[in-house]
């Protein structure tokens, strides 16, 4: 029997026993009033709420963890699995000319535009209750409107655990720190041929940590975090660029941070809003130039980037998001589109 069919019938008992009990004879008096006391205090632990029931809170705690990922953590046994999809559109305008003597003898304005369409898998697993670990396999095709090629292939697969050091009180601070190892299994842009082909990862290993927080305002939940993220270095490489052969790569570090809140329109409808930037440090590029080396280094570079998403709950136990994003900043992308859902496997998230 659910909540409110308890409490109906909680009434109901209650209201309709001493009509019966009234044509009892006189010695079982003791009786009735006995039975009277039982259907009061049923009727009264009907109308309390139950374990199971929906509160505002769980709700919005629920929204919050569907919609950010890196904030939840699973109970020890619990698995999770989410198959998400994105898309992300990069653009520039490049200017191609040249100058013989004082005049300019050829300009031209060149647009370029870069296509991803990703789609990902992740599982978590719960090691212990305040303890999770997370894998993500990530799967891209990409689409180069310059260079007019495109290719499938392989992300860069990260391994990742979050850790809630301080157990979690009603009201209070939830405390997430959490750590991330991201390979280099994608295909290289320093293994690549630059001007033929585009890659599907980033080149190299990087380790990041930080610390999140969160805290439920009825009927918001807001949060923030903070991270930090050290590249290794790229060695080995024998990459031809123009006249130069790129032999190592020193990846810059990148210090980041986010915020946002996640509302809870209804039990089945809520959005959240969130902002991220990050600032990447300079990177150093090390040449073989003929017979002598040359370092070049980048500048460094700043990323920021607005998120919203919609939730729509579809089941009892499972949110569908909705994302849309837009960069803010020269070296972020110009358009984010995503989608996720949960994988439910019977047996799979019984610990969750």
């Amino acid at each position: 029997m659910n909540k409110y069919g308890g409490i109906v019938f909680g009434a109901w008992l209650a209201w309709f026993s001493p009509m019966v009990l009234a044509d009892e004879p006189a010695d079982q008096g003791q009786t009735a009033a006995s039975s009277q006391v039982d259907a009061a205090e049923q009727a009264r632990d009907a109308l309390q709420q139950k374990e199971g029931d929906v509160s505002s809170e769980k709700n919005l705690e629920e929204v919050f963890e569907a919609a950010q990922k890196q904030y939840s953590l699973l109970r020890s046994g619990g698995m999770d699995m989410t198959l998400s999809g994105s898309y992300t559109y990069y653009g520039n305008m490049a200017y191609d000319m040249s100058a013989e003597g004082s005049g300019i003898n050829y300009f031209r304005v060149v647009n370029n535009a870069q296509h991803s369409f990703g789609a990902g898998l992740s599982f978590d697993y719960g090691i212990w209750d305040n303890l999770t670990f997370n894998t993500y396999l990530p799967l891209s095709y990409q689409y180069d409107t310059e260079k007019d090629t495109s290719k499938a292939a392989l992300g860069d697969v990260s391994f990742g655990l979050r850790y809630q050091p301080f157990p979690v009180v009603s009201g209070g601070i939830n405390t997430t720190l959490y750590t991330t190892l991201s390979t280099a299994t994608g295909d290289s842009p320093y293994d690549i041929n630059p001007n033929r082909e585009v890659s599907s990862g980033k080149g190299y290993y990087s380790l990041g940590g930080g610390i999140s927080m969160s805290r439920v305002i009825d009927p918001v939940v807001i949060f923030g975090s903070m991270g930090y993220t050290f590249a290794f270095d790229a060695n080995g490489l024998h990459q031809t660029r123009s006249s130069r052969i790129l032999e190592k790569v020193e990846p810059g570090d990148s210090l980041s941070f986010s915020f946002g809140l996640a509302y809870s329109l209804s039990y089945d409808v809520s959005i959240s809003g969130s902002y991220q930037q990050s600032y990447n440090f300079a990177s150093k590029y090390h040449f073989l130039y003929g017979a002598d080396k040359q370092i070049i280094s980048s500048n460094d570079s700043t990323s920021g980037v607005m998120n919203m998403s919609l939730g729509l709950r579809t089941t009892s136990n499972r949110i569908v998001n909705v994302s849309f994003g837009f960069g803010l900043t020269p070296d972020s992308p110009d358009v984010m589109l995503g989608i996720s859902l949960p994988i439910d496997i019977e047996g799979l998230k019984s610990g969750s």
